[in-house]
């Protein structure tokens, strides 16, 4: 992947980010009890989150927001990869954003998937996907730690 679109990748999923942040705290919820998700999860059983029970629309809130507390991290862990590679261009970078790509799209666009469409929509259990994506995103760490270590041997 060239440094353009890395930062251009960067730029837009930062923008998505904030975006689906801004859909999650004000489409997905709302203080009266009668959002989307408390419509959606009313009848589903209570959920477990650190020790304490709570409505299955808290939990998926929250299984929401850590998609896009990721999503916004990883954006900018692109536009890092790409400053990186205007340095000096590497195969270890050039994983290391296609994995932070990849990552975004199979854990947080799984996460996104199972709070608005449901835990399984199409036949598809959208939580089992997000490990790819967590180990995409954990690859993308490491590939960026070798490339930055391989390229800047004598900074």
């Amino acid at each position: 992947m060239s440094p353009r679109l890395c930062l251009v990748l960067s730029a837009l999923f930062g923008m998505l980010a904030v975006t689906l942040g801004a859909f999650g705290a004000h489409g997905l919820s709302n203080n009266t009890g009668d959002g989307y998700l408390e419509k959606k999860y009313a009848d589903m059983e209570p959920k477990m989150i650190a020790g304490q029970s709570v409505p299955a629309s808290y939990k998926y809130l929250q299984d929401f927001k850590t998609g896009v507390d990721y999503h916004m991290a990883h954006a900018l862990a692109l536009g890092l990869t790409g400053v990186v590679m205007l340095r000096q261009r590497s195969r270890w970078l050039s994983a290391s954003s296609v994995c932070f790509l990849g990552g975004v799209f199979f854990f947080s666009g799984s996460l996104y998937l199972l709070v608005i469409a449901g835990p399984k929509w199409l036949g598809v259990p959208w939580g089992a996907i997000a490990p790819i994506g967590g180990t995409l995103l954990i690859l993308g760490w490491l590939f960026l730690a070798i490339g930055a270590w391989s390229t800047m041997k004598n900074a």
